[in-house]
C-alpha cells in the first residue's frame, strides 16, 4: 500500500526554509497547511524553528521516529542525507531535488548511488526529480505545488511535474477531486508498476488515471494491470508513441511494429482503458468516479432537441454500443405522458418547450425500463427552459441507482449553475454530445474486460533442445540472421507444416531432387547474407521439368554472385510447390520495453500497401489469438467470400500459438516472419512456405 509514502505518522522536510522564496519552504508550508495530523520535523542546519515548527540540524537529530523524510536539498547532499535516513530507519523518501539521471553524465552515477542506498536499507522512494505526492485521505502534501486538490476518488500519476500542475489547476476551478496525486520524477524506484499494486486495492480509488511517458518494466506493468483493472478502471495516456525505434529493421514484421503497436497491445491486453487525449482522460475519469458501472451497451437517450439527439445516435454505433429498444408499457407510458409530438421510440424526444417535469418522465421511464444500460440526457438552453430543475430531477431520479446517468448540457453562459450542480450531484456533463458517449463506450470496455474469463494457454509438445544446438550454432559461425534451411528446422522443430525441401547443390543434383520431389516444384537461393531472395531474383516457381531445374539452378547462382558477390552460397533450395490458397503473414518484433510483438495479417498486397497487422504481445492465449485474427480489416477473405469456403481458421491460430511459444522460450529472437503462411479451407491445414530468422546481435 505504500503507506510509508502517502499516510506516514511523521514528516521530515529536509531543506525546510524560513526563506518564504525558498522551494524548502514552501514544501513545509503545504504540508502544515494542508491538514495533515502527523509530526511534521523541518531540517534546516541553522534555524530552530520554520514556520512555527522546531527545526532540526539533521534527520539524525530528530529524537522522535521519522517515517518519510522529503528532501528539497541541492543533489550533492543527497546522498549524505539519504544515507542518513536509512540509519534513522526512515521508511519512505519523496526526493524533489532534480540533476540526477535527466541531466545525463554524473547525474546518472549519482542516480545510481542514490538507489543503492534505498535498496539496502529497504526504503521507499519516489523521484527523485519530482514535484512531490499529495494524499487527501491522509491530508498529506508533500509536493511544491501551488494548489491542494479537493477529496474525490480519483488516483492519479504522472511522469510530468508540468502536467500535474496544470491538472491541479484546472480540477480546482472544475471542482474535480483526487485521492492521490504523485509525480514519479525519474521513478528509480517506486514506478507505475509499484503504484497500480499499491492503489488497486485501495477503496479510496474508485479509478486510477495514468499520464506515461514511458515504461521501464513492460512485463511487470501488464501483469500489475492485469491484475489491478479486473477490480478498479486504470485510464491512460501514453505520449511519444509515433517515433520509431533506433534499431534497424530488415523484417516486413518489424517494419510495420513500433512504440504505437507495442502500447497499443499492452493496454488491450491488460485491460488499461486507453485515452488519446487529456480531454478524454478526464471524461473518462469523472464517468467511473461518478456513476456505477453500467451492465450493458444499451442506452437511452433524454433531449430536448433532435439534432444533438441524431448526433448522439451516431456516436453510440460508431463507439460501440446499441440504441435501447423500450419495452412495449415504457412505450405505452411515455405516450400517455408526453405531448403528441414528442419522440417516445429513443431519443426520447420531449421537444423543445419541455420544462423539467417532462424531462423527469422521460428519465424516469428510461431508468425503469429493463432493456436500458444506461440514460444519457441532452439538454439545450430555450425559451423556457429549466437547467437547475432539470440537474435536480436527474439527480433524485438517479440516487441509489444501479444504471449510470451520464449529462451533456450544451451551452455554457445561461446554464452555469446547472453545470455546477451537476457536478455537485456526481453527474458527469460533457460538453458535446460525443464526448458524453464515449465516456460510456469506456465503461462498456471495462465491464467486457471484468466479465471476460480465466484465458486458456497452450503448451505444444515441441523440440527445444534442437531449436538451442541450432542458435548455438549460428552463433558459433558469426551470424544473427538464419538461412532459409535452419529456419525451416525452427518450424518443423514446433510443430509446423513445411512443404518437402531439399537443397542441391549443382545443377545435375537440382534436377535429380526435383524429379523425387515431383514437378512443379519452387527454387531459391539458399544464403545466410542474402534477406530477400525475389529482389535479386533468386526465386523460381513453376518449374515443370528437370532441364528446367538444371537451368534455373544456373540462372539463379548466376544472379547471386552477381547483385551479392560477397555472399555465402550454399546452394540452391529445390522445394514442392505448394497448391494456391489465402497467404497470411505471421511475424514477430522485439519490442525493448514488453518483449516480443507477434503480428498476424493478410500476406501479398495487404502487407505491403495496406499493412493490415495486427500485433499482440507474447504469450499469448487462445482467447487472444482469436480476437488478433478477426481484428485484421481483411479478414472477411478468411471467412469467404463469394462462395468461397471458409479458410482454415483453427489452423491459423494454431500456428500463431506455436509461434508464440516458440519467442518466449528464446527471447533472442528479434524479428521473425513467416511469409506466406498458406492457409487453406477448413480442415485442410496450413502450410509454412517460407522463413526468415534474426537472433539478437
Amino acid at each position: 500500500m505504500l503507506e510509508e509514502i502517502f499516510a506516514p505518522q511523521s514528516v521530515a522536510v529536509v531543506g525546510a526554509s524560513p526563506d518564504p522564496s525558498r522551494l524548502g519552504h514552501r514544501v513545509l508550508k503545504n504540508v502544515i497547511d494542508n491538514g495533515y495530523q502527523g509530526r511534521i520535523y523541518p531540517i534546516h542546519p541553522t534555524a530552530k524553528a520554520v514556520l512555527g515548527q522546531t527545526a532540526y540540524p539533521s534527520v539524525a537529530a530528530v529524537p522522535d521516529e521519522v517515517e518519510l523524510a522529503v528532501l528539497v536539498i541541492p543533489p550533492q547532499h543527497v546522498l549524505n542525507v539519504a544515507e542518513e535516513c536509512g540509519q534513522k530507519g526512515v521508511r519512505g523518501l519523496v526526493v524533489i531535488t532534480a540533476g540526477f539521471k535527466e541531466v545525463g553524465g554524473e547525474g546518472v552515477k549519482l542516480e545510481h548511488q542514490l538507489v543503492e542506498i534505498v535498496q539496502r536499507y529497504g526504503m521507499r522512494m519516489v523521484g527523485p526529480n519530482c514535484l512531490g505526492v499529495i494524499d487527501t485521505v491522509s491530508h498529506l502534501n508533500a509536493s511544491f505545488a501551488a494548489l491542494m486538490p479537493a477529496d474525490g476518488e480519483i488516483a492519479f500519476m504522472s511522469q510530468s511535474g508540468a502536467v500535474c500542475t496544470a491538472i491541479l489547476d484546472w480540477s480546482k476551478e472544475a471542482n474535480i477531486g483526487f485521492s492521490r496525486f504523485v509525480s514519479l520524477g525519474n521513478k528509480s524506484d517506486v514506478d507505475e508498476v509499484a503504484l497500480l499494486q499499491a492503489w488497486g486495492n485501495d477503496p479510496q480509488n474508485k479509478v486510477i488515471l495514468a499520464y506515461l511517458e514511458g515504461i521501464s518494466d513492460g512485463p511487470g506493468f501488464i501483469q500489475a494491470a492485469r491484475e489491478v483493472t479486473k477490480r478498479t478502471p486504470v485510464i491512460a495516456i501514453k505520449s511519444g508513441t509515433t517515433a520509431a525505434g533506433t534499431r534497424a529493421i530488415s523484417s516486413h514484421t518489424g517494419s510495420l511494429a513500433g512504440s504505437e503497436s507495442a502500447y497499443e497491445s499492452a493496454f488491450g491486453q491488460s485491460g488499461i482503458v486507453r485515452a488519446r487525449t487529456m480531454e478524454q482522460l478526464f471524461d473518462f475519469a469523472l464517468v467511473f468516479a461518478y456513476q456505477p458501472l453500467l451492465a450493458g451497451p444499451r442506452v437511452a437517450i433524454v433531449t430536448n432537441a433532435g439534432g444533438p439527439g441524431i448526433i448522439a445516435t451516431d456516436a453510440i454505433e460508431r463507439d460501440g454500443l446499441q440504441m435501447a429498444e423500450f419495452s412495449p408499457a415504457t412505450i405505452s407510458h411515455l405516450q400517455a405522458n408526453l405531448p403528441p409530438t414528442a419522440n417516445v421510440y429513443n431519443p426520447i424526444d420531449v421537444i423543445g418547450d419541455a420544462k423539467a417535469d417532462r424531462y423527469r418522465t422521460g428519465i424516469e421511464m428510461a431508468l425503469a425500463d429493463p432493456n436500458v444500460d444506461a440514460v444519457l440526457v441532452l439538454f439545450t438552453p430555450q425559451a423556457g427552459s429549466e437547467a437547475e430543475a432539470t440537474v435536480e430531477a436527474m439527480a433524485e431520479l438517479s440516487a441509489n441507482q444501479s444504471k449510470p446517468i451520464v449529462a451533456s448540457f450544451m451551452g455554457a453562459y445561461s446554464i452555469k449553475p446547472a453545470l455546477k450542480l451537476l457536478n455537485q450531484h456526481k453527474i458527469p456533463n460533457y460538453e458535446f454530445p460525443e464526448r458524453a458517449v464515449a465516456a460510456l463506450a469506456a465503461m462498456w470496455q471495462h465491464r467486457r474486460w471484468r466479465e471476460q474469463p480465466a484465458l486458456t494457454y497452450a503448451r505444444f509438445d515441441v523440440d527445444k533442445d534442437h531449436v538451442r544446438d541450432l542458435f548455438a550454432q549460428v552463433r558459433e559461425a558469426g551470424r544473427v540472421e538464419l538461412g532459409e534451411i535452419e529456419a525451416r528446422e525452427v518450424m518443423a522443430a514446433y510443430g509446423m507444416r513445411l512443404p518437402d525441401s531439399r537443397l542441391a547443390r549443382s545443377p545435375e543434383e537440382a534436377a535429380e531432387i526435383a524429379k523425387e520431389i515431383g514437378f512443379p516444384v519452387v527454387m531459391k537461393i539458399s544464403s545466410p547474407d542474402i534477406l530477400h531472395k525475389s529482389d535479386i531474383g533468386g526465386v523460381r516457381v513453376g518449374i515443370a521439368d528437370p532441364q528446367a531445374a538444371s537451368d534455373s539452378y544456373e540462372l539463379i547462382a548466376y544472379r547471386a554472385r552477381k547483385f551479392s558477390p560477397n555472399a555465402r552460397i550454399w546452394g540452391v533450395l529445390v522445394q514442392e510447390m505448394a497448391r494456391k490458397g489465402r497467404e497470411v503473414l505471421v511475424g514477430v518484433s522485439r519490442d525493448p520495453q514488453f518483449g516480443a510483438l507477434i503480428g498476424v495479417g493478410m500476406g501479398g498486397i495487404y502487407v505491403e500497401v495496406l499493412k493490415d497487422v495486427v500485433f499482440r504481445l507474447a504469450p499469448l492465449s487462445r482467447e487472444e489469438v482469436r480476437e488478433q485474427l478477426r481484428a485484421i480489416r481483411s479478414f472477411p477473405l478468411l471467412q469467404g467470400v463469394r462462395g468461397e469456403q471458409t479458410a482454415d481458421l483453427e489452423a491459423v491460430e494454431d500456428i500463431v500459438l506455436r509461434v508464440s511459444q516458440l519467442v518466449s522460450d528464446f527471447p533472442e529472437i528479434v524479428e521473425m516472419d513467416i511469409n506466406p503462411l498458406v492457409v487453406y479451407n477448413r480442415g485442410e491445414g496450413v502450410i509454412v512456405l517460407d522463413a526468415r530468422i534474426i537472433l539478437q546481435g
